[in-house]
């Protein structure tokens, strides 16, 4: 009872410092995680109860990264970003070794031994999935080119810093890796194979008709996502994996189900009560008694954090032919250290290789980092029109614009622009050129651009996001603008420069609510599709022009699943 009451105390108190703040940083328009990561670093200075011991910012806060992944999980489409592997996983693991390189001799001239530079290397190299997804969730950034990028980086990272904690974890010695240690790590893969290989087969046999069964109740399809989730992650640490991890897989197993989208508004309001408590928790890490000991160590951190990783990220982007746009967001959203660096630290403490003095520099650069580089997000459009002559030094005409139609800078009259070739921009395309009427398209899968390339069809690989790609569509001579693009920021944007320009286009765009189209038309759209209304009207005039024969239903199901199973242009 005693305990039951503590965390009532504490919990209120928790939250009440994290509205009061989050009230107060709003009003400046920053994002509310800067407010949370202050509100912890005030419960660490004011010392109202112990942060180390309490269940309000120790236990419950791992829930709200559970959440968070099974959401990542939910919204990936593993077909959408296997063209993005090699770039992912090269980028990825570039970095991380540059980064432990670079921080191993940093830290190794500031006179710490060699394991502990290791580790503290280690630990610079990663960056925060928490944030990032959290912040791209927020922006609806999650689906661009930049957005898929770095969630594929992220959750690369996770599976490296997973892995790297195994392996700490076994042998005599924690850095020294004998034959006693192989088979270990053997069985651990073995193990993650086995928790891949299991979501996968679950998603395709089982989980359909379980939610099938369930979804005419919201209360048990809401009850029975819970469930599989909480199931799946406790499978995943029997096994000896993190929460991460199993949340994720859990995530992507419902990630093609009929009701992934209904279960994520259910799980969306718990998902950020509890990240709330993660970042609070985060803040209270922070050390007072030792920050003038570390002083000099932590600004040499955030720099680190927030300058020479993104520059590491920006070569190796480059590499790869991304637009310059895109390679400085996703450079930017991964400008932090993540939760996994003190995990790393907090087990080399417990193995006597790393200092109390470390962790606390590490603490507090990861908590300046996040909220430098939150704002940073934030306002990412304001600072790249700022930094973009210095941007173009990154760009090159590398792999991806291979794909480009070499004539798309001649440019046609009269066209139509098609922004997005995939799925409702497939249908439009395959239409256009049937027709043929001249168009240009812009998507950001080099599949697509590369197919509509071999059909003689303008096409430009990049993201509606980037200011630059505007400049390349030839509006003013256009004769229609259709964007399927999901991102009413991005579809703003659109409108704002064809208003720019006084383009006399007919503009179509797409958005995803009644209040996202009301702000569409303001802006200028001629008409904005809402694809549950349209569904809604084809039912109605189907309905109207066939009743009381439904046979239109059954024949038009079966012209669609003919068209789904082939193999046609910007149709996976």
């Amino acid at each position: 009872m005693v305990e039951s009451n503590a965390l009532f105390i504490q919990l209120a108190i928790v939250l009440g410092l994290a509205a009061g703040v989050g009230y107060a940083v709003k009003r400046f328009r920053l994002p509310l995680v800067v407010a949370y990561l202050i509100a912890g670093v005030l419960l660490s200075f004011l010392q109202i109860f112990d942060t180390t011991s309490s269940l309000a910012l120790t236990f419950l806060p791992e829930i709200g990264i559970a959440f968070v992944l099974f959401f990542v999980g939910m919204e990936l489409d593993l077909k959408e970003i296997k063209y993005l592997g090699k770039p992912i996983i090269i980028t990825s693991l570039g970095q991380i070794i540059l980064s432990i390189f670079a921080g191993f001799l940093i830290t190794t001239f500031l006179g710490f031994p060699p394991t502990e530079s290791f580790l503290l290397g280690v630990g610079l190299s990663f960056s925060s999935t928490i944030v990032v997804v959290k912040l791209l969730l927020e922006k609806k950034d999650a689906s661009s080119l930049y957005g898929k990028l770095s969630i594929g980086i992220l959750l690369l990272e996770d599976l490296v810093a997973i892995l790297f904690l195994m392996f700490m974890s076994v042998g005599s010695s924690a850095l020294s890796l004998g034959l006693q240690d192989i088979l270990p790590l053997t069985t651990l893969f073995l193990k993650g194979v086995f928790l891949l290989i299991l979501s996968l087969v679950l998603s395709r046999y089982a989980l359909k008709g379980l939610f099938g069964a369930v979804a005419g109740s919201a209360e048990l399809l809401f009850l029975s996502a819970l469930a599989w989730c909480f199931i799946f992650v406790a499978v995943s640490i029997l096994l000896g994996f993190s929460v991460v991890i199993g949340a994720f897989l859990a995530g992507v197993a419902l990630a093609n189900s009929d009701f992934h989208f209904e279960i994520q508004g259910k799980v969306k309001p718990l998902r950020d009560f509890f990240v709330t408590l993660f970042f609070v928790y985060l803040g209270s890490q922070v050390v007072f008694t030792q920050i003038g000991q570390v002083l000099p160590l932590i600004i040499i951190f955030t720099l680190y954090a927030l300058v020479f990783k993104p520059f590491i990220f920006l070569l190796i982007l480059g590499i790869f032919g991304f637009r310059r746009h895109t390679i400085f967001q996703t450079a930017l959203n991964l400008s932090q250290i993540s939760e996994f660096s003190l995990i790393v630290l907090m087990v080399g403490i417990k193995a006597g290789m790393v200092s109390h003095e470390a962790l606390t520099a590490m603490a507090l650069t990861g908590v300046i980092s996040i909220i430098i580089s939150s704002i940073m997000i934030t306002y990412s459009r304001q600072i790249y029109r700022k930094i973009l002559p210095i941007l173009g030094f990154f760009e090159h005409g590398g792999l991806t614009h291979q794909t480009e139609s070499k004539e798309v800078g001649l440019m046609v009259e009269d066209h139509v622009v098609l922004i997005g070739a995939h799925r409702m921009g497939g249908e439009i395309a395959r239409f256009l050129i049937r027709e043929r009427i001249p168009f240009l398209a812009v998507d950001f899968n080099p599949d697509i651009i590369k197919k509509l390339v071999e059909n003689k069809i303008h096409a430009l690989y990049g993201d509606i996001g980037d200011p630059e790609i505007l400049e390349f569509l030839n509006l003013e001579k256009s004769k229609l603008v259709i964007s399927t693009a999901q991102n009413t920021d991005d579809n703003l944007i659109l409108l704002s420069e064809i208003k720019r320009r006084k383009v006399g286009a007919v503009i179509i765009t797409r958005a995803a609510s009644a209040l996202e189209a009301e702000s569409l038309y303001k802006a200028g759209a001629d008409y904005v599709i809402l694809p549950e209304v349209v569904s809604g009207e084809f039912i109605t005039d189907s309905l109207r022009n066939h009743w009381p024969s439904l046979e239109f239903f059954k024949d038009r199901g079966g012209i669609e699943l003919r068209k789904l199973a082939q193999n046609h242009l910007a149709v996976e």
